[in-house]
């Protein structure tokens, strides 16, 4: 968890860098329904999580910026965002023994890989332009 915590600080502080809150200035809904989003994920999960109660708030916290962050660079990379959120909430769930979608690890798995691939070529683009 520490190792992809560092790695959501690299995508905030890129996300930032490169104007990621005038973005979000113009859509000043999307950093609500963000916080809303990880409010109710921290209090869906928190009595199941017991000792790891902490690490997954602040973690998720984390992960929750990278999402919102990304979404101040538009669709492609703000899909990106959401669907590494989508991803880890569903590791979250079964942290927490709540109720997952069938064949939950292939769903983990493809949300990662596309919210990566978002992600890196949405960059890729903007580096381009």
């Amino acid at each position: 968890m520490a190792l992809f915590a560092g790695a959501h600080v690299c995508y905030v502080t890129y996300f930032v860098r490169e104007g990621a809150l005038d973005g979000l200035r113009r859509r000043p809904v999307v950093p609500v329904i963000y916080a809303v989003i990880w409010a109710g994920l921290v209090f869906s999960l928190w009595p199941g999580l017991g000792d790891l109660r902490l690490p997954v708030a602040g973690y998720s916290l984390l992960l929750t910026a990278t999402a919102m962050t990304a979404a101040g660079h538009g669709l492609r990379i703000g899909a990106g965002g959401a669907l590494f959120l989508l991803s880890d909430t569903l590791i979250a769930f079964d942290l927490a023994d709540l109720p997952r979608p069938p064949m939950n690890g292939l769903v983990v798995m493809t949300t990662y890989i596309a919210a990566q691939y978002l992600l890196a070529s949405g960059i890729v683009n903007r580096l381009r332009s």
